[in-house]
C-alpha cells in the first residue's frame, strides 16, 4: 500500500489501493479530461445573421435596368454591416461520460499520483485560523516545481483559505475534484478528511484494493 509523507512533520498517510492502485487508462482518462474542459465552456458566442441584423426591409433597387448587380437586402453577408454567415450561436458542449467510467479514470489519474510518489499529506486541523504563510511553508517541502491541487475536507475552511492565495496551489474540496485536476498537477496534496472525500467520489470505498 503506498503512503504520502506529512508536509512539515514526521510520520505518513497511507494510501488506500483501492483509490491509487488502478491500472492507467488512457483513453478512459482523455474521454472524462476532455469532456470535463467541454462542460466548463459557456457556449454564448453569438452573431446575427442576414434576418436577425436591423434594416434590409426593403429592396435597394430594382432589378434589372439599373445596369447593377441584383441584390434583394442591404444587409446580405458580403455587405458592410450585413449580417453574418454560417457564424456562431449559443450551444451546449455538454459530452456525457458514464460514471462508472469516469470513477475510474479518475482512480487512474490518482494512480499516475501514487505511482511516482508526488502525493503528499497535510494535517488540517493544525490551521486553527486562516495562515498564508504557514501554507507556504509546508509547499516549501516539496521536491520540484509546479501546480500543486491541494484536497481538503468540506469543513476544514481554515486549511482551504491558508492555501487559496499562494499562486501555484489550486485548493479543491476532496469530493469536488475531477480528472482534469488531478492530472495536471504536478503535485497532489490531501488531508485525511479530503481522502475520505475523494474515496466517496471514486466509488473506492465500496471497491476491493487491487
Amino acid at each position: 500500500m503506498p503512503s504520502a509523507k506529512r508536509l512539515g512533520g514526521q510520520g505518513s498517510l497511507e494510501l488506500p489501493d483501492a483509490l491509487f492502485g488502478e491500472r492507467f487508462h488512457n483513453d478512459l482518462v482523455y474521454e472524462a479530461v476532455r469532456a470535463e474542459q467541454l462542460a466548463r465552456r459557456r457556449g454564448t458566442a453569438a452573431t446575427r445573421d442576414r434576418g436577425e441584423v436591423r434594416g434590409g426591409g426593403a429592396k435597394p433597387w430594382r432589378q434589372k435596368g439599373t445596369g447593377r448587380a441584383r441584390i434583394g437586402s442591404i444587409r446580405a453577408p458580403h455587405w458592410t454591416g450585413g449580417g453574418v454567415a454560417f457564424g456562431p450561436s449559443p450551444r451546449n458542449y455538454t459530452v456525457k461520460v458514464n460514471r462508472k467510467a469516469r470513477r475510474r479514470a479518475l482512480r487512474a489519474a490518482l494512480s499516475v499520483h501514487g505511482a511516482r510518489g508526488s502525493v503528499w499529506a497535510i494535517d488540517a486541523s493544525s490551521f486553527d485560523a486562516p495562515s498564508t504563510k504557514t501554507a507556504a511553508d509546508l509547499l516549501d517541502d516539496l521536491d520540484g516545481s509546479g501546480r500543486v491541487l491541494v484536497l481538503v475536507g468540506a469543513e476544514e475552511s481554515n486549511a482551504a483559505l491558508s492555501f487559496r492565495n499562494i499562486p501555484t496551489a489550486d485548493v479543491l474540496p476532496g469530493g469536488d475534484a475531477g480528472v482534469a485536476d488531478v492530472i495536471g498537477a504536478a503535485h497532489l496534496v490531501v488531508s485525511e478528511a479530503g481522502l475520505e472525500e475523494l474515496a466517496g467520489v471514486t466509488g473506492a470505498t465500496a471497491r476491493k484494493a487491487a
